[in-house]
């Protein structure tokens, strides 16, 4: 009875540390300067604004893409560029940034298509569509990481907790 209910806790504790560890999909992109180039959001509408961030950067930087002209970004702070309207629905562009001698790409997707006359509904809008909005960006290996340490630790306390009830009765 004892080694059964210590194996589930460390089963159970196995498959919540597996189902908090990201897809091989969901891995960002691995920026190899010392700069944090940034792309905000990551999927825009054709004609949408996005926002471009060089962290780190102790000079302007710029960045420029096939979709959008070349913006220059200020030392420490932020730019935005506004998409074309004729980007094409579905693709991936690459921005590059520069900063200084210090180069590096980011993609930016274009959402998909656009809505046309015959696929628009006129029905009433009912509410506010809450989703997860902002708060679904990319996977930041600290968070994961303290997420890991957080399951392991529930893991450990259960193993913990499950083992002190088994010597207190024991007689």
């Amino acid at each position: 009875m004892h080694a059964t209910r210590i194996a589930s806790a460390a089963l159970l504790g196995a498959a919540a540390l597996g189902l908090t560890a990201p897809p091989a999909a969901a891995v960002p992109e691995v920026n190899t300067t010392p700069y944090d180039f940034k792309v905000t959001p990551s999927t825009v509408a054709a004609g949408g604004r996005v926002t471009l961030t060089a962290g780190g950067c102790p000079t302007t930087a710029t960045a420029a893409s096939g979709v959008f002209d070349t913006v220059t970004i200020p030392s420490g702070g932020a730019a935005t560029a506004a998409v074309d309207r004729d980007a094409r629905p579905g693709a991936v562009y690459s921005v590059s940034f520069a900063c200084g001698s210090e180069t590096a790409s980011v993609n930016l997707t274009i959402a998909g298509a656009r809505p046309t006359a015959s696929s628009t509904s006129l029905a009433p809008t009912r509410g506010v569509r809450g989703g997860l909005g902002g708060s679904a960006g990319g996977v930041d290996a600290g968070e994961v990481a303290a997420g890991a340490v957080l399951v392991a630790a529930a893991a450990t306390a259960a193993v913990y907790v499950i083992r002190r009830r088994s010597s207190d009765r024991q007689h």
